[in-house]
C-alpha cells in the first residue's frame, strides 16, 4: 500500500505542426493509502493519460508523482511497485492462465517456482478461476479474461493498483456483478485503487472519492455523495446524475429569480449570496414533485410531451412555455402525453450556479439540515 500524490502534474503532447494540446493541466490530487479512487469525465478529459503518468507509460511535462514522499517522475515503470490493468486486457494469447499469472513475477522478481506457483494459485481462487490455470485466453469468456488480468496484477502484490476501464468490454450484467467484485477484492486487500472510467454509475458505486475531470482540468475531489449533493460547479452538477440536472437560465430581480416561462420565488438566505450576474437554476430530476392542485409559490402547470417507463419509475419529459426539462416520478403514476400536471419545484433541493463561470453559488439543503438540533 502506499500514500499516492499528484502535484499540479501537467501533460502537453506537441502535434506535427509544432502546437501545443494541453492534456493534463495542473492537476493535483492526494490519494490516502489504501483509498479507492475513482477518475471520471467525458472522453478526451484526461483520465486515461494521468493514469498512463502515474503508471510511468507517459513522461510528465511538469509537476511531480510521489509514492510514500519518494518523487517517481523518473523512475522506470517496471520498477515504480505499480501494478495496471488495461481495458484490452493485454493477455498473453500463446500462454495459459497459469504463464500469464507468471510472468510478471518471473520477469521482476528473484522469487522461486514453488513461491510464484503457490501465490498464483492462491490468486486465482480469491478470483474463482483456479479451474481455469491450464487454458488459453482464447478459450475464456470476457468475464474471466477480465479476472485473470486483475489476478495477473494482485499476484505482484503492488503498492498501487492502477485499472483503466477494466469493465467496459462487457455486458450491462456482467458489469454490474465485476463493480461489486472488484470493491470487495480492493477492501480485501486493502490496496491503494486508481480507477479511470467514463460511468459515472461506476464512480458513485465504487469510489470512496471520485475526480472529476474536463478539458484536462480537475473540477472537483470528493465522496460520490458530495459530488452529487454539493457540487462545486455546473459541469459536475450535469455530469454526476442521470438523467443529469435540469438547468434553467435565470436573473435575479428583488426577492425572486425571472427566467423564459416562469418565476421562482427565493428566501432571503439565498437571495443574500447572489448579486446581479445572470445565473442558472438547477434541480434534479427526481426532486420534482407531482401533485394535484396548484398555487404554491413554487407550483407551476406543466404539458407532458413525452413519458418514458422504467419500470419502478417513469421519466417524465415537461414544457413550461419554451423551457423544457425531465421530471423521474413514481412507476406506478399514470401520466400520459399531453397532459397538463402540477409540478413542485421545492426550494430545498435547488442550486444555483453563476452562469458565467459556473460556480456553484448556493447547493441543495440535505434533511439532516433541515432537521431541528437536538433539545
Amino acid at each position: 500500500m502506499a500514500h499516492t500524490k499528484l502535484d499540479t502534474v501537467t501533460k502537453v503532447f506537441t502535434e506535427d505542426d509544432g502546437s501545443e494540446i494541453i492534456a493534463v493541466d495542473e492537476v493535483s490530487i492526494d490519494i490516502d493509502d489504501g483509498e479507492f479512487l475513482v477518475l471520471v469525465g467525458p472522453s478526451g478529459c484526461g483520465k486515461s493519460t494521468t493514469l498512463r503518468m502515474i503508471a510511468g507509460l507517459e513522461s510528465i511535462t511538469s509537476g511531480t508523482i510521489s509514492l510514500d514522499d519518494r518523487v517517481i517522475n523518473n523512475i522506470p515503470a517496471k520498477d515504480r511497485d505499480i501494478a495496471m490493468v488495461f481495458q484490452s486486457y493485454a493477455l498473453y494469447p500463446h500462454m495459459t492462465v497459469r504463464e500469464n499469472m507468471s510472468f510478471g513475477l518471473e520477469e521482476s522478481t528473484d522469487m522461486g517456482d514453488d513461491e510464484i506457483r503457490t501465490r498464483v494459485e492462491e490468486t486465482a481462487e480469491m478470483m474463482g478461476i483456479e479451474r481455469l490455470l491450464e487454458r488459453k485466453p482464447g478459450e475464456l469468456s470476457g468475464g474471466q479474461q477480465q479476472r485473470v488480468a486483475l489476478g495477473r496484477s494482485i499476484v505482484r502484490d503492488p503498492a498501487v493498483f492502477l485499472m483503466d476501464e477494466p469493465l467496459s468490454n462487457l455486458d450491462a450484467k456482467l458489469r454490474s456483478s465485476m463493480r461489486t467484485e472488484l470493491q470487495r477484492i480492493q477492501d480485501e486487500l486493502g490496496v491503494t485503487t486508481v480507477y479511470v472510467t467514463h460511468d459515472q454509475t461506476e464512480a458513485m458505486t465504487m469510489g470512496d472519492r471520485i475526480a472529476i475531470l474536463d478539458g484536462g482540468v480537475l473540477q472537483q475531489v470528493a465522496t460520490p455523495l458530495e459530488c452529487y449533493h454539493r457540487p462545486e460547479n455546473q459541469f459536475v452538477a450535469g455530469f454526476i446524475g442521470d438523467p443529469s440536472m435540469n438547468f434553467f437560465d435565470m436573473r435575479l430581480e428583488g426577492e425572486r429569480l425571472a427566467g423564459e416561462g416562469f418565476e421562482y420565488p427565493l428566501s432571503s438566505d439565498i437571495t443574500g449570496k447572489l448579486d446581479d450576474s445572470p445565473v442558472v437554476l438547477g434541480i434534479r430530476p427526481e426532486d420534482i414533485e407531482l401533485i394535484d392542485g396548484t398555487g404554491g409559490d413554487h407550483e407551476y402547470a406543466a404539458e407532458v410531451l413525452v413519458v418514458e417507463p422504467m419500470g419502478n419509475e417513469n421519466n417524465v419529459h415537461l414544457r413550461i412555455g419554451d423551457t423544457r426539462f425531465i421530471a423521474t416520478v413514481n412507476g406506478m403514476r399514470r401520466i400520459t402525453e399531453g397532459e397538463t400536471v402540477t409540478i413542485r419545484l421545492p426550494e430545498k433541493a435547488i442550486h444555483v450556479f453563476d452562469r458565467e463561470t459556473g460556480e456553484a453559488l448556493h447547493n441543495r439543503r440535505l434533511d439532516e439540515e433541515l432537521a431541528e438540533p437536538p433539545v
